[in-house]
């Protein structure tokens, strides 16, 4: 149960070019990857003379509530953003896209992932005169950007990344053109299209759909992309090479079914991941049932592979949003309480497994497994689409502490006692990598096997910036 720990992967990122509609179009772009993020959302626009920007707390539908907002926003290109903090506080300051004036041009960035090395990079650039207005990791790409003695932002993007580690799928917007720019190893996605002679980039394809955009290709990882207003593209790559380390959590959890996420379509590999996990852990029972949403993909998995009847077991209260978003644990708690709902016809006298994405702490999933037996099911067998989350992430994702994680410190055997269940089955790592068409060593999975793919500095704390 994902829901257990995760503040945040994620946020979403949207860019547009070439378009008179590029606000417009922007809004429907981040609309379609709220999922990725609920704290905050803004957005950048350039063109007929001058740089706009709008941002504010809560979800785009709240922020550009009233349609004079988005109309205000004039320009051909457009770049969005919708946050949840992994780094740097909640706040005003904090929402993206970041907008600077340097050198009398006008540079406004949005990311998603997060910097390993932000801490003391940040500590360098003090010492050298550098003043920061937020604590968010995101505000050192301006900075490096800034600095650089390179003669176009292009170039000066490419300089400054160098001295950057972790994950980031970036836009960049200038006055006349979008960067796009992803790290050498390919944690977060990040995707190129085209709508009506525009050029699109998002987080997830779902952004492209709903607005009629054809998705192209991904951007490569390591590669930084610049489009400009006259149509014009070039591509440089200025990182060494690098063993790719794409996050195989937004496979199981937080991207939508519907995305192609690098290169894959997301609901295919989810059925993957329900189909193995069926053969690696099968069960007597009568149905299978998902935890709504995420889950739901690969419970129909599943299902095909065991034969077993799919059944709708749950039912979500989706006015409630996914818990996980919130970052007060004690209103994750209350949300937990009101978010599901057990269907008693279904579940009365059945022998039930019971599918879910991942168990974190493990508390939501030991009160849903107390939901459903007080529904009258006779047996339940806990099926998890993924290994046991053993170590933090420092890539993107706000996990707890190790210490917080249910894996850490109990075995298999012991989590299947405390969550009272008669059987639980976690989806093996080699089961897991091996699911979609791309080799093994494409993946993150440090989360479940506690070996990270780069050097991770001491101070990791979501808040470390703010004590600076």
């Amino acid at each position: 149960m994902i829901e257990d720990y995760l503040i945040n992967d994620n946020c979403g990122v949207f860019g547009i070019i070439g378009t008179p509609r590029a606000a417009e179009l922007t809004y429907f772009g981040l609309y379609s990857l709220q999922h990725r993020g609920q704290e905050s959302a803004g957005i950048v626009t350039s063109g007929n003379g001058g740089v706009n920007i709008y941002k504010g707390m809560g979800e785009v539908s709240e922020v550009f509530s009233q349609r004079k907002t988005i109309v205000r926003l004039r320009g051909r290109l457009a770049v969005g953003h919708t946050r949840y903090s992994t780094t740097g506080a909640s706040s005003l300051t904090n929402i993206q896209p970041l907008l600077i004036t340097n050198r009398s041009q006008k540079l406004a960035v949005a990311h998603n992932g997060n910097l390993t090395n932000s801490f003391l990079l940040r500590q360098k650039l003090e010492k050298s005169g550098s003043i920061f207005q937020t604590t968010s990791d995101t505000e050192l790409f301006l900075h490096l950007a800034a600095l650089s003695n390179k003669r176009t932002w292009f170039n000066r993007i490419c300089d400054g990344l160098t001295r950057v580690e972790g994950s980031y799928s970036l836009l960049f917007m200038t006055e006349n053109s979008i960067i796009a720019a992803r790290d050498p190893l390919g944690f977060r996605p990040l995707a190129l299209g085209r709508c009506n002679g525009s050029y699109v980039i998002a987080s997830e394809t779902c952004a492209f759909d709903i607005i009629g955009a054809k998705y192209i290709r991904d951007i490569d990882p390591g590669e930084v992309l610049e489009i400009t207003l006259d149509g014009q593209m070039r591509s440089k790559y200025p990182f060494k090479k690098h063993n790719h380390a794409f996050c195989i959590f937004e496979y199981i959890y937080f991207s939508r079914p519907d995305s192609i996420v690098f290169g894959e379509n997301v609901d295919k590999i989810r059925r993957r991941l329900g189909r193995q996990l069926a053969r690696e852990h099968p069960a007597d029972a009568d149905i299978v049932i998902a935890v709504p949403d995420s889950a739901t993909t690969a419970t129909i998995g599943y299902s095909e592979e065991s034969g077993i009847k799919y059944e709708i077991g749950l039912i979500r209260n989706h006015y409630v949003g996914r818990t996980f978003i919130d970052p007060e644990q004690k209103i994750r708690d209350l949300d937990v309480k009101v978010k599901f709902n057990p269907v008693r016809g279904v579940l009365r006298d059945k022998r039930v497994v019971v599918v879910d994405d991942s168990i974190v702490r493990g508390t939501t999933s030991k009160k849903l497994v107390k939901l459903i037996r007080s529904a009258g099911a006779k047996e339940i067998h806990l099926r998890i689409s993924s290994p046991p989350i053993v170590s933090p992430c420092f890539f993107g994702i706000d996990m707890p502490t190790r210490e917080e994680l249910i894996a850490s410190s109990m075995s298999i055997k012991q989590i299947e006692k405390y969550l009272e269940v008669d059987s639980l089955g976690y989806l093996s790592i080699p089961g897991m990598v091996g699911m979609p068409s791309l080799p093994e060593g494409d993946f993150c999975v440090s989360c479940f096997s506690g070996r990270y793919p780069l050097k991770i500095e001491k101070n990791q704390n979501k808040l470390r910036l703010e004590k600076v």
